[in-house]
């Protein structure tokens, strides 16, 4: 008589997730809030940040003009002269990205600019009037300033997309490509010879 053959009792395995495992969780960054992040930490440095900025911006405005006028190329006067009505233009910016905050403008003392404005009175102080070198110096000392609002301006427009108000962070890239577009063009009237001119006036120095 043949004899069935046992069978191992059948046992079906549970759908219900291991509370252990994460194999299947898919980490997906939160995204902002179509009307921004309100009342958070970060929104008070970006605002805080604004505030130094337009400080600044301010500030460039007495500057400018003395740097203009120190200058002996006409082409580098132009580009300070150019740039001062850039920079009026970024104040009036900066005072519409506060109105769209729906707060007043306000700015707070830059230590950062006050630091590279007063490195670049410096440079006037230490250089003779009408030489090439002098120029080298101012165009160094606009180009700090330059690469320090282009840096700034930068992460703003990140915080701002971060925050959700892409609005704002619109108007702060127009401004970050017009600091880029200055940088440019100081690079650009250093090498249409003003570098190479004052290497002869040191050269005619050591002779």
């Amino acid at each position: 008589m043949a004899t069935k053959t046992p069978t191992k009792k059948q046992t079906t395995k549970s759908t219900k997730p291991s509370a252990t495992s994460n194999s299947n969780v898919v980490n997906t960054p939160k995204q902002p809030n179509k009307n921004g992040v309100k009342d958070s930490m970060l929104e008070e440095f970006f605002t805080d940040e604004l505030k130094d900025i337009y400080w600044a911006e301010k500030h460039l405005v007495k500057t400018l003009p003395k740097m203009q006028k120190a200058a002996t190329s006409e082409q580098l006067k132009q580009a300070f002269t150019d740039h001062l009505a850039t920079t009026k233009g970024h104040v009036e910016r900066l005072e519409q990205v506060f109105e769209m905050l729906g707060k007043k403008p306000q700015a707070k003392k830059c230590d950062a600019m006050e630091g590279i404005t007063k490195e670049g009175a410096g440079i006037i102080e230490d250089t003779e009037a009408g030489t090439a070198t002098r120029d080298v110096g101012l165009i160094l000392a606009g180009q700090k300033v330059e690469h320090y609002e282009i840096s700034t301006y930068g992460g703003l427009e990140q915080l701002a997309r971060t925050l959700g108000k892409n609005d704002i962070a619109d108007v702060l890239a127009e401004t970050l490509a017009e600091e880029k577009e200055a940088d440019k063009l100081l690079t650009s009237v250093a090498e249409n010879g003003i570098n190479y001119e004052a290497a002869e006036e040191e050269e005619e120095e050591e002779a």
